[in-house]
């Protein structure tokens, strides 16, 4: 019976698929947002945050993302903005210190892939989709993530700062990241 469960292993490991684990390259990679604020574009992006990366191409159900962020440490280049985001009115930081994305899977949309996930941001989970662009680059790769998500669905900006006329309503998400396989 041993014999049989080991050759039944046997057979089973090589058609398995596991998805090839990543280490993010915190120097080479970037974590942002871009809106709008009183109708000029603006961008940003934070300092502290990490990722774990799982990723198969071939094998996208086996593939995972699972990003914590740190929303205090967010910089614009403007200190008003800077001052003003890790408050209560925007982020809130110190009730809800992390933002968090996990996948619940992916799809192929014509050549294009798409993560779908959860993001808890202030408390609230809602879904979200981004687009991914993944280049194999020697033992590593990167990946490049982007989407839009609705910043009111959060209540992110209440308030005066509902006000979609002084802060658009969408933030744009963009991710660069410089992986080494583990």
């Amino acid at each position: 019976m041993k014999r049989l469960a080991l050759l039944l292993c046997a057979f089973a490991l090589p058609g398995a698929s596991f998805a090839t684990r990543y280490a993010v390259q915190p120097a080479a990679s970037k974590l942002g947002f871009s809106a709008t604020f009183q109708g000029a574009a603006f961008s940003g992006s934070f300092s502290q945050w990490t990722a774990a990366i799982s990723y198969d191409p071939a094998h996208l159900a086996a593939s995972k993302f699972d990003v914590t962020v740190s929303p205090a440490s967010v910089h614009t280049g403007d200190k008003d903005q800077e001052n003003a985001l890790p408050g209560a009115a925007f982020f809130d930081v110190a009730k809800f210190p992390t933002a968090h994305f996990v996948t619940t899977g992916f799809r192929q949309v014509g050549a294009q892939v798409i993560a779908d996930g959860s993001l808890t941001l202030r408390g609230v989970t809602r879904p979200i989709s981004l687009a991914v662009i993944f280049k194999p680059q020697g033992s590593g790769a990167t990946l490049d993530v982007s989407g839009t998500l609705k910043r009111l669905d959060f209540g992110v900006g209440s308030g005066d700062y509902a006000d979609t006329s002084v802060i658009g309503a969408d933030v744009k998400i963009a991710a660069h990241l410089q992986l080494a396989a583990k």
